[in-house]
């Protein structure tokens, strides 16, 4: 169970408004009239936050928000429950768009790139971490999504040697240059997706072995664990004590989007909780198979990941 005394900080550099919209069928050229829409604070750090907080834990979101749109994402933010630090930035906080055709079950994502930040704006996101920090109650400090443009590019490897230098377990889950800029700082665990791990690593991944391969040269990297989700095809886990294989038998949800913020959530939660990487990852996946279930990223059923986490199969590779 999760420990409600050990905060789990979650920081979302470039959060949005993530809207969900469904149409019985798209056809380029024409007008389409959703007929339901769910919008919820998004972006892959707010998406984790709910997921996480949802799931029990003691969580606070340090996120960039700025405009009409940030305050939206606050106002949103405090009637879930969520706590969170806030720095207000210039520019407005974007949206990302997700469409679910019904006639295919196929979602169309557009996600607008995030406003630029000054330097500044980072500097009191690393203030606010560091105060939280120095709280001496922090078990997790995950680090989820892009940075956005005007961040430092070490910007999540900076984060990691804060919390690494106090004992506190670090998760980066991010892509490209800020994924791998951070592997130098030595970060407990790195949870990407495939084609994540594939831009770093430059291996293609298409499978749990080459999943594998992957890990290690992200652990050769800096990462001393690491966690490649494969949709589908389940999990691989990789750290000093071995090599796992993650499956479920259910992965049919309609509503992927989230399902990897979802992950992270659960990751996180059982961190905290003091479970070992592979113990930890069943919960993850039990989130992100829940998440798929309902419409609205990082929105879950906790009943559902209870009943989905005994049935994870895990196997040693």
């Amino acid at each position: 169970m999760p420990d409600g005394s050990a905060r789990i900080i979650v920081v979302a550099a470039n959060p949005s408004i993530d809207r969900l919209h469904e149409v019985e069928a798209i056809e380029a050229g024409a007008i389409h009239r959703p007929d339901r829409v769910v919008a919820v604070p998004g972006g892959k750090g707010l998406n984790a936050a709910r997921a996480a907080a949802a799931l029990g834990g003691s969580v606070v979101a340090i996120a960039l928000l700025g405009g009409h749109a940030g305050a939206w994402i606050e106002e949103r933010l405090a009637e879930l429950g969520v706590a969170r630090r806030t720095i207000r930035v210039d520019g407005e906080t974007r949206t990302c768009i997700s469409v679910l055709d019904r006639s295919t079950g196929h979602l169309t994502e557009f996600y607008e790139p995030g406003a630029p930040i000054s330097a500044s704006a980072f500097a009191d996101l690393e203030s606010a971490v560091a105060a939280e920090l120095a709280s001496g109650r922090v078990r997790v400090l995950a680090m989820s999504g892009s940075l956005p443009s005007g961040a430092p590019l070490d910007g999540y490897g900076r984060l990691v040697g804060m919390a690494r230098d106090r004992g506190i377990t670090t998760i980066v889950d991010s892509h490209g240059q800020a994924l791998a800029a951070s592997l130098d700082a030595g970060p407990t665990v790195v949870k990407v997706n495939a084609a994540e791990a594939a831009e770093v690593t430059r291996v293609v991944v298409r499978d749990p072995s080459s999943a594998v391969h992957a890990s290690e040269e992200l652990r050769q990297a800096g990462a001393a664990g690491v966690v490649v989700t494969l949709g589908r095809d389940g999990a691989v886990v990789c750290d000093g004590s071995g090599r796992w294989g993650l499956a479920a038998a259910s992965t049919s949800g309609s509503y992927p989007v989230g399902s990897g913020d979802a992950f992270l959530g659960g990751l996180a939660v059982a961190l905290a909780a003091g479970e070992e990487l592979v113990a930890a990852a069943t919960l993850g996946m039990a989130a992100a198979i829940a998440n798929a279930d309902l419409p609205g990223a990082g929105i879950l059923d906790v009943a559902t990941v209870d009943r989905l986490r005994p049935s994870i199969d895990v196997r040693p590779i």
